[in-house]
């Protein structure tokens, strides 16, 4: 753009130009000034937040000074006396020339306080080539970082309508305009603008449109601005006034107001307190001006002025101001924060003489905040002290600012002793009261939206909450008014954080800040977002001993939100300091410091772990400092958490990294991890197991595409034979000691575990498959002839090869121990609970992928090429096929992994004829597991991809909107589990979509097809497995051969990678030909992803200090805890009154009658609750609302067809209740939810898992019979199986298995009340046996009762008389016996003599009743007799007839349902149900006199 001169002016009948004759510009010598305020200390403002704006750094600074002094512009009319004072200098009192450069390098010092790193370059009065050519330069020199542009255009003309400020030519005789499209050519962006002058606004408003308008057309032509440069509208701007303002005049304040509030905001501020307040007679305005003390020194009054002043300025922003903007002004550069700090009070000031800063971005206005009155008040308790103060000080001059002062309180003269000791402000301890008041107040309790509560911006009108997934906040769902969100945080937040920098404070201030980060993961996210890390990331270098524990307190809140801190801490190198607490020993003189040691120690295994978790440095920095040996040493500490986290912070120093693997080889590691798996704490178990996860090759990374993979590494210290078997060892030994595991999260990392092993060693996999396959295949087809043994024969043939006895015994138990893994994997990919079928069935369906790939497809016997047998098969028919069900239904537009083929699995136990393939070696693990023909002939049919099968889904809530299927004839869905994460993932590419042209696509990666087997070759079953299993060796030398340097999981391939798992680091070198190849175009999905380090991160999420949200005095759920005890309480008094006169009152009152879909074959009552759970002769689950006669849910079991729910319970009555059921099949499942009155969500499975393996395949059975006794948490299950296992509800492990020495089934069990470990067992021979659990499990028994002589249908405890049961057999009589006294019964009742298909005994009253058994002949007068155990009442107390309407059929519905009728009593209320054949539930009661 041309330069145009200014129009000439007449002034003073004189013809000069807009400016006279101006001298040129002159150097004097410049009067030195040492002064360099800092008004605004503070850390440095690398803050760490999840809602980051991207960084902004100011690099250089212009300085820009157009005053030419001695002539005013002819636009500004000055008024006499007016301001003259430019950066604290009368240019008046010197000459201009010397003025000018004095005014130059004070607002140089001035600036330099804000931040001295900084470049400062004055450009005093330039002409348009030197602002030019020096703006040109500074962005030259900053390169991307901004720069920042002052403009004081007191010397010129007011900026033009169209937005041009003014400058002057070289001979100084006329302005000059520069137009802002120049300007913003020559610095371009990022820049921040300061334009102190009138009519700045048409500056602002002009810079922006234009910016606006170039940024468009940049974005249109360009796709945006060249070398990444950020928009022009980014760009930040301070501006004195609006376009219709003038600057202020008055001659009390400086010319140059605006850049003096910016630079010099406590000079400004004590002037202004002087005009606006009466000062005390005594204390007079110089004496103001010689307040003495140091900026940089917080226990001087200048110092702490200049503190509380920027913590209140910080406070007024955060109040006032967006998060975002906030972050962005505040936390991004100290000179930006500064300047922004200081325009507050520039908008206070100025506002008071009718002049408007502003800024751009555009902020709220701040001048009438409630905490501008604290910082009066703590200016007027300061000058009060003023008087005695000066007494003994130095005298200054009042001219010189005091922020060029650096003078202590009192001058060091010996021998005088200080007359006056300066009293704080008590400002600070004030705002922690409040603090401390808002937090013990209620701070944690939940609100209501509205001006109370959390909000997004400054004016409150949106209301968010924090996401931790994504780790921001997110909008409320406004259409839920119930919902409940944090409260307002207090305003005094900023305050605490600038409190951390004073010593006698800080103690006090960070237990506050740790109690208010408590409060959940966005008081966290406000915490970074305000600036916290800056702050405690220095305080890790004091030596305090008593900061240590909150301050590991708040850094474990801090990374348990935001991990990405982990580059920031050890850049600082503050992880030494946790790594210093974790590997200090047990010191009990220490507790006084660091109470709760092993507490604290968990969490630094945190804090460290999250550091070296994907990040290689922090690895090797973790190494460096012992991190490995103090957490190797704290495996065996008592604190199970403490445990829990060692071994989860070996996982994550290990991962990846060879060299910390062989360290921990050679320590032993491994074996200790091992050794933890037997270890009371579930979590304590399943971080043993992640850690072996990643010591074989699992990826620990947050990154879900890093799968991970390489298995142990090189360890090069080991021979390439003993590095095979310990792979393999561990992995086998993991399987022996969890595969019974109760707690599905333990039996997921086992998965995780045994995936690594599949993917280095996929080879012997394939073995063990193909092996799998023949004798699945034999056993179903039911040949026994040893000639056609083929995997017996091949694996005598392969052992025949190798000469020498040791190594061949040595890989035959390597064999075998790949088998025993094989078959648990095929076990647990029928497990009971969905996550870990699901991650089972994608390691299976890789395994059967590569099977069909593998040269066991070309050999001449192979039947792996033939049609399986037919589902029919009489044998798979007769043991109860079970099929596998996928996780989700599939529907249009629903995103779900599609879940693996239904595959039809039998459940007889198959250990015989698989050891015999392999000797002895194998042991019986082969239990209910799937069927490999099935599962071949799905991978090898002509669908790429697994299409879900038909199944019936437990009912949903009726909001939803998928389309569920059709329920089909056979398959059952029960309830998922509350978070379900595993997704099934395909061996097999997903088909490319068909192109628009119709023309067929590219052929992709998929199964054989049938027509594409390829021919047999010639050569032995024998030389296959070599072939593959010397593949695998060759594929450990490759990575053996990588050397030793450091090795990190490479990125994972994702869903779309199509690598050769085989040929990943196979060595061209090997001489092999047979197994190269293998599985080529089978997707790399191994190892699986766990979650458990990411869960287990969620435990310090929750709040530590404060009870849960259930246990919080008046919350909801509290109140309705509070309601059901007191409920509960009168629930008992009233039935205990009943109990004593129920024994002599009839019990034939009819209550209710429900009708049950089937047989209602079993029957359980809720104590307190009006609830009736019914089960019937397959595998729904019904709740009912008894009093009210309404069905509350129904769901499905998901028991394998064929079977039955041979148990139930409701157990955690108290509290609520969950649904207890065992199945035929071996499996309990837990169930919740199921009140719909109580939750609004669907029912959920709590847990699953086999309580019994052994089953026994009888013709009568009585499938599973448990037992739960709720004071101990214990549960006993038994059945058909020749032991009864009892598990531990709390450790959710395996207790001991006691046999039960009888050959029948088990028909009951009961424990005794309170802490008796003794209980009873009935058996359906007509056994009784008392067992005690304190001795050997094969000594258990103590007593045994063989008076009856048939099916025992129950045995109870007497209700009143301890020591004393009853027991009720299919022969219909009922006997009482004492276990003090002899093997005879004490009495016997003689009540149905065509037998007895029920029978219970109430709880709480003398009171049993039984049902008689239903036969051709007399099933329309069914009898229940009610009985009283008093031996004055010989008669029953009722006889009830059922009249049933459809006789019953001559054989059972299952081989586990044993009777026609199901009877129990109500464990409270004089209450009884009895379940009939026909479907109907009749509800009888007690009548109790009125």
């Amino acid at each position: 753009m041309g330069i145009r001169a200014a129009p000439m002016i007449r002034r003073q009948n004189e013809n000069i130009s807009l400016v006279a004759p101006i001298r040129p510009p002159c150097r004097p010598e410049v009067r030195t000034a040492t002064a360099t305020s800092s008004q605004n200390i503070a850390p440095s403002l690398s803050t760490r937040c999840p809602m980051r704006h991207p960084s902004l750094k100011t690099s250089h600074a212009a300085l820009v000074l157009c005053l030419n002094i001695d002539i005013d512009p002819p636009d500004v009319i000055k008024t006499q006396p007016c301001a003259n004072l430019e950066s604290w200098v009368d240019p008046h009192t010197m000459p201009s020339h010397k003025a000018l450069e004095i005014i130059g390098t004070n607002l140089q010092h001035q600036f330099e306080g804000l931040n001295p790193k900084i470049p400062y370059k004055p450009i005093l009065d330039p002409s348009y080539e030197d602002l030019r050519r020096f703006c040109q330069t500074l962005r030259k020199q900053a390169k991307e970082d901004a720069v920042l542009f002052y403009y004081n255009g007191h010397g010129v003309p007011k900026p033009t309508h169209s937005g041009e400020l003014w400058c002057f030519n070289r001979n100084y005789t006329q302005y000059i305009p520069v137009a802002l499209q120049d300007l913003q050519n020559w610095l371009m962006a990022p820049c921040v603008y300061i334009w102190d002058c009138s009519a700045a606004g048409h500056l602002v408003q002009n810079y922006i449109s234009l910016a606006k308008r170039r940024d468009a057309d940049a974005q249109l032509n360009r796709g945006g601005w060249a070398d990444g440069m950020p928009p022009l509208s980014d760009c930040i701007q301070l501006a004195a006034c609006l376009a219709d303002e003038q600057l202020p005049s008055c001659p009390e304040l400086p010319a140059d107001l605006f850049t003096s509030c910016l630079t010099s905001p406590i000079d400004i501020a004590l002037r202004h307190f002087i005009m606006c307040h009466q000062l005390p007679n005594d204390i007079t305005g110089d004496m103001v001006m010689q307040l003495p003390g140091d900026l940089k020194d917080r226990r001087t009054p200048l110092g702490e002025l200049n503190w509380i002043f920027t913590a209140i300025t910080d406070t007024i922003a955060w109040t006032t101001f967006s998060h975002d903007i906030f972050t962005r002004l505040y936390r991004s550069d100290l000179l930006i924060a500064s300047l922004f700090r200081n325009f507050l009070l520039a908008e206070r000031i100025m506002k008071n003489y009718h002049c408007t800063p502003h800024t751009y971005p555009p902020l709220p206005a701040t001048n009438t905040h409630p905490l501008w009155a604290a910082w009066d008040l703590a200016v007027d308790a300061c000058l009060r002290q003023l008087p005695e103060l000066l007494k003994n000080a130095e005298p200054v001059n009042p001219e010189v600012p005091l922020t060029r002062r650096r003078q202590p309180l009192y001058p060091e003269q010996p021998g005088q002793e200080k007359p006056y000791t300066y009293s704080s402000s008590r400002f600070f301890t004030d705002q922690l009261t409040a603090f401390e008041v808002w937090i013990s107040r209620g701070g944690s309790a939940l609100t209501k939206r509205g001006p109370l509560s959390l909000p997004l911006n400054g004016n409150g009108t949106q209301t968010i909450t924090f996401n931790p997934e994504t780790q921001d906040f997110q909008d409320v769902d406004h259409s839920k008014e119930h919902h409940l969100v944090p409260r307002r945080p207090p305003d005094q937040l900023p305050i605490v954080l600038q409190v951390l920098l004073s010593q006698p404070h800080r103690l006090r201030a960070l237990i506050l800040l740790s109690q208010f980060v408590d409060l959940g993961p966005w008081a966290v996210h406000l915490a970074l977002t305000i600036g916290i890390f800056p702050y405690i990331s220095r305080l890790l270098q004091a030596a305090s001993q008593d900061l240590r524990p909150v301050l590991i307190f708040i850094w474990t809140r801090i990374f348990a939100v935001d991990p990405s801190c982990q580059t920031d801490l050890y850049a600082n190198q503050g992880y030494k300091y946790f790594a210093h607490v974790l590997e200090a020993p047990e010191d009990p003189r220490a507790a006084t410091v660091l109470p709760n040691q092993s507490e604290h120690k968990a969490m630094c295994a945190f804090i460290l772990s999250a550091i070296a978790r994907d990040h290689p440095a922090g690895q090797n920095a973790c190494w460096r400092e012992r991190v490995f040996d103090a957490c190797f040493e704290r495996l065996s500490d008592d604190d199970f958490l403490l445990r829990q986290w060692s071994a989860l912070c070996i996982a994550q120093i290990w991962d990846g990294n060879d060299e910390i693997k062989v360290y921990g080889v050679d320590r032993g590691t491994q074996d200790k991890l091992i050794a933890l798996l037997s270890d009371d704490s579930a979590e304590v178990r399943a971080a043993a197991l992640y850690a072996l996860g990643t010591f074989l090759g699992a990826s620990g990374s947050a990154d879900l595409n890093k799968l991970g993979g390489g298995g142990s590494g090189t360890m090069y210290q080991l021979e390439e034979r003993i590095h095979f078997r310990m792979e393999v060892a561990v992995v086998t030994g993991a399987v022996l000691a969890i595969r019974e595991d109760a707690s599905p999260m333990v039996r997921k990392e086992l998965l995780v575990l045994i995936s690594c092993l599949v993917k280095e060693w996929r080879g012997y996999f394939i073995v063990c498959a193909w092996m799998y396959w023949e004798e699945d295949r034999k056993w179903r087809e039911g040949k026994d002839d040893h000639d056609e043994d083929v995997a017996g024969q091949a694996v005598a043939e392969w052992l025949d090869a190798f000469d020498e006895e040791a190594y061949r015994e040595e890989n035959r138990v390597l064999l075998s121990s790949f088998f025993t893994i094989f078959c648990i994997l095929m076990e647990l990919s029928v497990d009971p609970y969905e996550e870990v079928a699901t991650n089972a069935q994608t390691a299976v369906d890789y395994v059967l992928a590569l099977l069909l790939e593998s040269p066991f497809t070309r050999l001449d016997t192979t039947t792996v090429t033939k049609p399986p047998p037919g589902a029919s098969d009489t044998r798979s028919l007769l043991n109860g096929a079970r099929q596998r069900v996928p996780s989700a239904t599939a529907t249009p537009g629903y995103n779900a992994q599609p879940p693996s083929p239904a595959i039809s699995r039998a459940n007889a136990p198959r250990t015989e004829a698989s050891s015999n393939s392999i000797s002895s070696g194998v042991t019986h693990t082969l239990m209910r597991t799937h069927s490999f023909a099935n599962a071949l002939r799905t991978l090898a049919g002509t669908i790429a991809f697994p299409s879900l099968d038909d199944g019936r889904a437990s009912p949903r809530p009726s909001a939803t909107t998928l389309k569920t299927e059709q329920p089909g004839p056979s398959i059952s869905r029960p309830p998922s589990p509350n978070l379900n994460f595993a997704q099934y993932t395909s061996p097999y590419s997903r088909p490319n979509t068909p192109p628009a042209n119709g023309m067929s696509p590219a052929p992709s990666s998929s199964p054989r097809q049938p027509a594409d087997v390829q021919q047999p070759m010639d050569f032995l079953p024998s030389d296959v497995m070599e072939a593959l299993m010397e593949e695998d060796m060759e594929r450990l030398r490759a990575r053996r051969r990588a050397g030793v340097r450091p090795r990190h999981h490479h990125d994972g391939p994702g869903m779309g990678h199509m690598s050769s798992p085989s040929g990943s680091t196979f060595s061209m070198d090997s001489s092999i030909i047979l197994g190269l190849g293998t599985g080529v175009g089978i997707r790399d999905v191994l190892p699986l992803k766990s979650r458990f380090y990411d869960w287990c991160c969620e435990y310090f999420k929750e709040p530590q200090m404060r009870q849960p949200e259930a246990e919080e005095p008046g919350s909801l759920q509290y109140n309705y805890q509070v309601w059901r005890q007191q409920r509960n309480e009168q629930v008992i008094e009233e039935t205990s009154s009943q109990a004593d006169i129920a024994v002599h009152c009839r019990w034939d009152r009819p209550i209710t009658t429900l009708q049950v879909n089937g047989l209602p074959f079993n029957l359980a009552f809720h104590s307190y609750d009006p609830h009736l759970v019914v089960t019937n002769e397959s595998d729904v689950v019904t709740v009912w609302d008894w009093m009210h006669r309404r069905r509350l849910n129904q769901f499905f079991n998901g028991n394998a067809p064929g079977t039955s729910i041979t148990s139930l319970h409701i157990i955690n009555q108290e509290v609520g209740g969950i649904i207890l059921t065992g199945a035929a099949d071996g499996v309990i499942r837990l169930y919740r939810n199921y009140d719909p009155t109580l939750c609004n969500g669907p029912v959920q499975m709590v847990s699953s898992f086999r309580g019994l393996n052994e089953l026994i395949q009888v013709r009568r059975g009585s499938g599973v019979v448990t037992d739960w006794k709720q004071a101990s948490g214990s549960l006993l299950v038994g059945g058909d199986s020749r032991i009864i296992r009892l598990w531990d509800a709390h450790t959710e492990s395996q207790v001991m298995d006691l046999d039960t020495n009888s050959e029948s089934p088990l028909t009951s069990l009961v424990s005794a009340d309170g802490s008796s470990t003794m209980f009873l067992a009935s058996f359906a021979d007509g056994v009784v046996k008392v067992f005690d659990r304190r001795l050997e499990e094969e000594d258990a028994v103590v007593r045994s009762y063989s008076q009856h002589t048939s099916w025992i249908h129950n045995v109870k405890w007497h209700p009143t008389y301890s020591g004393q049961f009853l027991a009720g057999c299919s022969d219909g009589e009922v006997r009482l016996w004492d276990i003090r006294g002899g093997d005879h019964a004490l009495q016997s009742w003689e009540l149905c003599p065509q037998g007895l298909s029920a029978f219970d005994v109430h709880e709480r009253t003398e009171v049993f009743a039984a049902t008689s058994s239903l036969t051709r002949a007399n099933w329309r007068t069914q009898r229940t007799v009610v009985h009283s155990l008093s031996l004055s009442r010989p008669v029953p107390l009722s006889t009830n007839m059922s009249g049933l309407t459809i006789p019953p059929p001559r054989d059972p519905p299952t081989p586990f349902v044993q009777r026609s009728s199901s009877l129990s009593f109500h464990p409270r209320e004089m209450v009884y149900a009895l379940g009939l054949w026909d479907g109907t539930v009749r509800i009888t009661g007690c009548k109790l006199p009125s």
